[in-house]
């Protein structure tokens, strides 16, 4: 039987019911399984929390830990389960494809790639149609910087700071936060520029972007105008006239900022850059890795909601529900410029992987998910909205679908990141209550709310009304 438990912190907030009962747990006891992170783990992976979580099960938007308790997941592994948890339709795909066949070189044919390729490639525009499949965001975006380098026989790629690309040492040129830059070379012939972050950059205000919600900062546009979105553009343009060579091989960037916490450019931004990198003979890359797959509601690519089509779109994370894969797509023409020589990949679009992605794309519209993104995501943008305005720590609520971030400030005016040890209290106290939210942004000042994309709008109310108590309780501390 699942076990019933009480919150640590007194909350009103009642935990949507479910009636999914988790297996018993059997493996090693917590503090075995701790001993072994602390001697066999590399300590580079990091846990969250002051007490690490033990999660044992899962079943769609729900966790549960080795004591049976039950955790609202908010944070889909890392924007990575996009249907669910355990979802039955991808479950039995699985099952039965691992019955039949596991992997089997891509140098040989096999149904699974070939009904997936396409599958995958008709949710895209024209040109878009070829697919090399990889088995990681950051493979993905490695190969599409070497196919942009081949194919305009140019090498520099401009990218935008705070962007994450990968932490292979290829894209750790493009990856542009400190954490998780290492005192090693890497990054030769990438250029960072100005992230046109309408909230903390030097621009912006209550007009710039895509979203429900809006900056509090006061806008000097004028109707039809983006007075932020030229300054950003002018500085892109300072950064091609000063820093790159004539021409350049490709621009990257992610529709949304994803582990910069969800950070948005001011519409028409992506649309005038493009032209700016077309100009110089570049290839655009569109970074779907986190906003793909209907997450973002309105679209089922980030790149759409800017009216752009890239050269070359890399996707992950939301693409497999959790199976490790990963693909790039791109044109005909593009792709065979890797055909020149050889480039392969054990792994990428084995039978199970195909299976798992075919599976995941036919639970997103069996069960109507890029709907429930943008329907749940808008009302729970605007539920956090009203804590922004009631809070003066909560400084900026964004996002589109359910691909949100909420950045903590001391105050308003000055927009300072709230302190670490403040908002690790926050955060502690909503996984103490039930709900389990991610980090993001240069200080880790925002929290990330990119959960599976079956969440209910039950499921929103229950969430706002523990992040308010969370914030109450920080306000009663102060």
């Amino acid at each position: 039987r699942q076990q019933k438990w009480k919150s640590s912190v007194s909350t009103q907030a009642k935990m949507p019911p479910c009636d999914f009962v988790p297996e018993k747990y059997e493996s090693y006891p917590y503090e075995r399984i701790q001993k072994i992170r602390e001697q066999n783990v590399a300590p580079s992976l990091r846990t969250y929390y002051k007490k690490p979580l033990l999660l044992h099960q899962g079943h769609m938007q729900w966790l549960f830990d080795h004591e049976g308790r039950r955790y609202l997941d908010l944070f889909a592994g890392i924007v990575t389960v996009s249907v669910g948890h355990c979802h039955p339709k991808v479950t039995m795909a699985t099952q039965k494809q691992l019955a039949r066949l596991w992997h089997t070189t891509n140098i040989y044919m096999y149904p699974a790639i070939h009904e997936y390729a396409e599958k995958l490639t008709s949710l895209f525009p024209d040109p878009l149609k070829v697919v090399y499949f990889t088995n990681s965001g950051s493979e993905a975006n490695d190969l599409a910087m070497f196919m942009a380098r081949l194919h305009t026989r140019n090498f520099d790629i401009i990218c935008l700071r705070g962007g994450y690309h990968g932490g292979s040492p290829y894209t750790l040129g493009l990856t542009s936060l400190t954490p998780y830059k290492h005192g090693v070379a890497n990054g030769f012939g990438c250029t960072t520029t100005m992230l046109p972050d309408v909230f903390r950059g030097p621009w912006g205000g209550s007009h710039c972007r895509d979203s429900p919600v809006q900056t509090v900062r006061k806008c000097s546009c004028t109707e039809g105008e983006c007075h932020a979105k030229d300054q950003y553009i002018e500085q892109f343009k300072d950064t091609l006239n000063t820093s790159v060579p004539k021409t350049v091989a490709g621009f990257i960037a992610e529709p949304i900022q994803g582990v910069n916490g969800a950070v948005q450019y001011p519409r028409n931004f992506l649309k005038e850059a493009y032209q700016l990198i077309r100009e110089r003979g570049g290839l655009c890359i569109s970074d779907e890795v986190q906003t793909g797959f209907g997450r973002t509601g309105s679209h089922f690519w980030g790149f759409q909601t800017h009216g752009v089509v890239p050269d070359i779109v890399t996707l992950a994370k939301g693409i497999g529900n959790g199976f490790p894969m990963a693909a790039v797509v791109t044109t005909k023409e593009i792709a065979s410029s890797l055909a020149q020589n050889l480039h392969f990949n054990t792994f990428g679009g084995n039978p199970l992987a195909c299976v798992v992605g075919a599976a995941v794309l036919d639970a997103i519209e069996e069960d109507g998910l890029q709907k429930n993104s943008e329907d749940v995501g808008t009302y729970m943008l605007l539920e956090l909205a009203k804590l922004r305005d009631q809070f003066e720590i909560v400084g900026d609520v964004r996002g589109k679908g359910l691909m949100i971030g909420v950045e903590m400030v001391t105050d308003k005016d000055s927009r300072r990141p709230l302190p670490a040890e403040e908002i690790n209290q926050i955060w502690e106290d909503c996984k103490d209550m039930g709900v389990l939210i991610g980090r993001g942004g240069l200080y880790s000042q925002t929290f990330r709310i990119k959960p599976p994309m079956c969440i209910t709008k039950r499921d929103v109310d229950f969430a706002v009304e523990v992040l308010h108590t969370a914030l109450q309780r920080h306000v009663a501390r102060a």
